[in-house]
């Protein structure tokens, strides 16, 4: 059976059909596509790449630790990139590169659209 988060402390609220992140099998967590949300403006933030992308990051570890798992857990990542260009993709890796430390999961890079943000990112967890 599968568990559905879908409130997770300073992420903002959706309207739209999803969860923020699903434990399936008990062993997953899939975590929806995550936004540079800042809690502290209470929106989403429109900074650099490499600021928008540790915004992201902490988004996505307030749903790893809400599921009960640790950001040393995740084992793949998916970057979507507004516009994915040479100068972007080194200030989105350097900003991933610090968050994850030396173990680093598995991880694609997609050039993309994406509405009013320049970076998203979703991810796939082990739970322990």
């Amino acid at each position: 059976m599968n568990q559905y988060i879908t409130n997770v402390k300073d992420l903002p609220k959706t309207t739209s059909p999803y969860s923020a992140g699903v434990i399936s099998e008990g062993k997953f967590l899939f975590i929806s596509g995550q936004g540079p949300f800042d809690p502290a403006a209470g929106k989403f933030a429109r900074g650099s790449v490499a600021e928008q992308t540790t915004l992201t990051l902490e988004c996505l570890k307030r749903v790893i630790v809400t599921a009960g798992a640790k950001v040393e857990d995740v084992v793949s990542c998916r970057v979507f990139l507004q516009q994915l260009t040479e100068s972007t993709f080194a200030e989105m890796n350097g900003a991933y590169g610090a968050f994850f430390g030396k173990d680093k999961p598995a991880r694609t890079t997609i050039g993309c659209q994406l509405l009013n943000i320049d970076v998203e990112i979703d991810c796939i967890v082990r739970i322990d």
